[in-house]
C-alpha cells in the first residue's frame, strides 16, 4: 500500500512538473510571436502601409461585423489581424443582434508562432512568414 502511494506522489509530481515545462514553453513562444507582432506594427506604419476599419466575422458565417479596430489584415481570408497598438486579433465572433446594430468587441489574443497549427495539411504557416508576406505585399491586400 505504501508503495502504492509512492508511486503515485512520483507520477502526480512528474504530471505536475510536464504541466509546467509546457507552461513555460508556451509563455516563452507566447512572449516570442508577440515581438515579432509589434515589430509588424511599427515595420508597417514605418513603410506608410494603409490601415483599414476592421470587420470580424460571425462563426457561423452569419455575415460581417464592424468593430471598434483599425489596422492590418494579416491573412488573406480577413479574420486575422494586427491593430495600429501592434495588439493580434482573432477577429471571429458569436452571431448577436446586438453586434449587428452596435458592433462587435473582439478582445486581443495572444499570437500563435505557428498560425494554423493542428489545420488542414499547408494551411498552417509561421507567424513570421506570414507577417513579412504581408509587409512585402504593401497596399496590394486583399
Amino acid at each position: 500500500m505504501a508503495e502504492q502511494s509512492e508511486w503515485r506522489a512520483q507520477r502526480d509530481h512528474a504530471v505536475a512538473q510536464h504541466a509546467l515545462a509546457d507552461q513555460r514553453r508556451r509563455a516563452a513562444e507566447t512572449a516570442q510571436a508577440m515581438e515579432l507582432v509589434t515589430r509588424f506594427a511599427r515595420e508597417a506604419a514605418a513603410r506608410g502601409l494603409r490601415t483599414t476599419a476592421l470587420t470580424a466575422f460571425a462563426y457561423d458565417g452569419g455575415g460581417r461585423y464592424r468593430t471598434n479596430l483599425r489596422g492590418w489584415y494579416v491573412h488573406r481570408n480577413r479574420t486575422l489581424a494586427i491593430t495600429e497598438d501592434g495588439r493580434y486579433y482573432v477577429l471571429g465572433v458569436p452571431s448577436s443582434l446586438r453586434a449587428r446594430l452596435v458592433g462587435a468587441d473582439v478582445p486581443p489574443a495572444d499570437p500563435p508562432l505557428i498560425v494554423g497549427r493542428g489545420a488542414r495539411d499547408g494551411e498552417s504557416m509561421p507567424l513570421a512568414t506570414l507577417l513579412q508576406r504581408r509587409l512585402d505585399a504593401g497596399d496590394d491586400w486583399p
